[in-house]
């Protein structure tokens, strides 16, 4: 092989090396969430746990979400202000989605009568079959908005307790303002864990 070819084979095999790099990144964050948003000046704290809390009386109002469900159904988040409600970022594509579903839907059977609302947005299902296989295959009961190209997601603020992550899941006080978020898969008890204070607030 000549030098030419040689050096070609490297760029190539560069080129390669990077693309499979950021291939690994795109696909990690479906399962490992992503990074705090904002920079030292931000209002929430991080848990040991991964979960991001903010304090009463900093924390940041919910963005307007609202639509159609997967269902086919008209849903505005703030319809439910006076109630917690938990808002969980899910694709049917998303293993790690998969895994919790059983949990959101034992927590949310356990707690709607207590006034918690749980809400989905479907996310990146170009196919709202896909979507709609996914409920009925994981039993959910609660609605989800349909958000194919992500548009809800980016009415977050930057620098918030914004979704980064599929999956995300956030809970919004009775006030319509986000308290906590978690950018990973959760378990049944950290799910609890992420309600109970602000179920707790009067």
């Amino acid at each position: 092989m000549s030098a030419a070819s040689r050096s070609r084979s490297r760029v190539r095999a560069s080129l390669f090396s990077a693309g499979a790099a950021a291939a690994a990144l795109i696909l990690s964050a479906c399962s490992s969430g992503g990074t705090s948003g904002g920079g030292g000046d931000t209002n929430f704290i991080m848990g040991a746990d991964g979960i991001s809390t903010a304090k009463q009386g900093d924390r940041g109002t919910a963005p307007d979400l609202s639509g159609k469900t997967v269902d086919g159904a008209q849903l505005d988040v703030a319809d439910y202000k006076g109630k917690v409600v938990v808002l969980n970022i899910w694709g049917s594509w998303c293993a790690p989605c998969r895994a919790e579903a059983p949990n959101l839907e034992t927590v949310y059977k356990d707690l709607k009568s207590q006034n918690v609302q749980f809400v989905g947005i479907n996310t990146r299902d170009t196919s709202i079959q896909n979507a709609r296989a996914f409920e009925k295959d994981m039993g959910i009961t609660f609605p989800s908005l349909y958000d194919p190209t992500g548009k809800l997601m980016l009415r977050f603020q930057k620098g918030t307790l914004n979704p980064q992550a599929v999956p995300s899941t956030l809970v919004i006080d009775r006030e319509g303002k986000i308290a906590s978020r978690s950018l990973a898969a959760l378990s049944e008890s950290k799910l609890r864990k992420m309600i109970a204070p602000v179920l707790a607030e009067k």
